[in-house]
């Protein structure tokens, strides 16, 4: 049965009083696991008020006490690793294997925080002209906010606020509206975390909401600090609006990563390494290798990958044999087929087709086989478009030098 999920403001976990509610699915089988609030106008200025008054208590913290905070949340992290990992796959599709390492990377992240009176010290230079001692200190920024992706839930915002809030900012975060459930369990923990070292617990708050909230919290004028990670589209909005506001901006967006496949390469490593970073986490990853250059001899290797994917089952998290799960959702599986058909359209080759897959007992995942093309060149949209999905392009060279043209 599904839950309406709350909202994080000034320290404590309540239900939003908006009116819009989206439904939160399991991308298996389109079960409504929760409903996620899009908060109100007055929601999201109390967070970002919240935020600015702790800020001028937290930024007098010292930096061990906010080490010391870390060093219990990573412990905290690690103890609750299994269950996040069994609501991240529940939420995302994600099999335990990938959800267990999207929760581990973030927490390296934390442990990295658990550092951060080095990470704060300034500089000295004494006489650097006549009678003239340069000094330099790191100071905290005030709010700031982070605006999540759907596909790593657990290691995009543990990159972000535990670095933040040890710096002695304090931070908004507001999560992707597809996967809510794991950033609000994670910020749970923190929560107990702060309570159990005394320290004040509204150096975070979560927001719920899409484009609307969005905007909302990356013009305020009490927020002087914004980090991203999605889309290309959201990002350049994101970069441009917050700049013109005069906030610091970072946004990183998506990209078309590329392998080069020399012919003198571990045959079976190469081809084992590629289907993964090619289709786990069903391509749903900006890290993930989606087009091969095959130079010399190597563009022999076509029916060798072709025959490791079609080896590839996507399936439920629940079932140990799954390779990767499905599309977050039904709009991104048909903007993955709608790829696919335009690269035949291009006369790619297209070695093996995922459109049609399916998986017994989840008639209704949005689901996305193993696909290949081959004869591709850098006109075609597939190629050119970044296809977030489980799609690998391969294309040929003579040389190294003509693989990196």
């Amino acid at each position: 049965m599904s839950h309406q999920l709350p909202v994080y403001i000034q320290g404590q976990f309540s239900q939003s009083q908006t009116e819009t509610y989206l439904p939160v699915r399991n991308p298996a089988d389109q079960e409504i696991i929760a409903e996620v609030p899009f908060c109100t106008e007055d929601e999201v200025d109390h967070a970002v008020a919240v935020a600015k008054e702790t800020y001028a208590q937290w930024r007098h913290v010292p930096a061990p006490k906010r080490a010391r905070l870390m060093l219990r949340f990573q412990d905290r992290l690690k103890q609750e690793h299994d269950r996040l990992a069994e609501i991240l796959s529940q939420e995302t599709g994600k099999t335990v294997a990938d959800a267990k390492g999207d929760i581990w990377r973030g927490i390296e992240v934390v442990e990295q925080a658990c550092n951060i009176g080095s990470s704060l010290m300034g500089e000295t230079l004494g006489n650097v002209a006549d009678g003239i001692d340069s000094y330099s200190y790191s100071y905290p920024l005030g709010v700031c906010v982070g605006i999540t992706p759907f596909n790593f839930p657990a290691m995009i915002p543990l990159w972000m606020f535990p670095l933040s809030i040890a710096c002695g900012n304090t931070f908004i975060l507001k999560p992707s509206e597809k996967v809510p459930l794991t950033p609000i369990e994670m910020a749970k923990i923190f929560h107990q975390c702060l309570i159990d070292e005394g320290l004040p617990t509204s150096v975070l708050q979560v927001v719920h909401g899409g484009a609307d909230q969005v905007n909302q919290l990356i013009t305020h004028p009490d927020v002087k600090a914004i980090s991203f990670v999605g889309s290309v589209n959201a990002a350049q909005h994101i970069y441009r609006t917050g700049t013109q506001a005069l906030k610091r901006v970072q946004a990183f967006a998506g990209a078309k990563n590329h392998m080069v496949v020399m012919p003198d390469a571990n045959k079976t490593q190469v081809i084992n390494n590629l289907i993964g970073a090619s289709c786990g986490a069903a391509g749903q990853r900006c890290m993930a290798i989606s087009v091969a250059i095959l130079v010399g001899e190597a563009k022999t290797w076509v029916d060798d990958i072709k025959l490791a994917m079609t080896k590839l089952k996507p399936g439920p998290w629940q079932n140990e044999s799954s390779d990767y799960g499905p599309m977050i959702s039904e709009q991104a599986k048909q903007r993955v087929l709608g790829l696919i058909q335009q690269g035949v359209k291009e006369n790619a080759t297209l070695e093996l087709d995922g459109s049609e897959i399916e998986v017994e007992g989840y008639p209704n995942g949005n689901w996305v086989g193993p696909t290949l093309f081959s004869a591709v060149d850098v006109e075609m949209s597939i190629y050119k478009e970044e296809i977030f999905g489980p799609v690998l392009l391969l294309m040929a060279a003579d040389s190294l030098e003509q693989a990196l043209q």
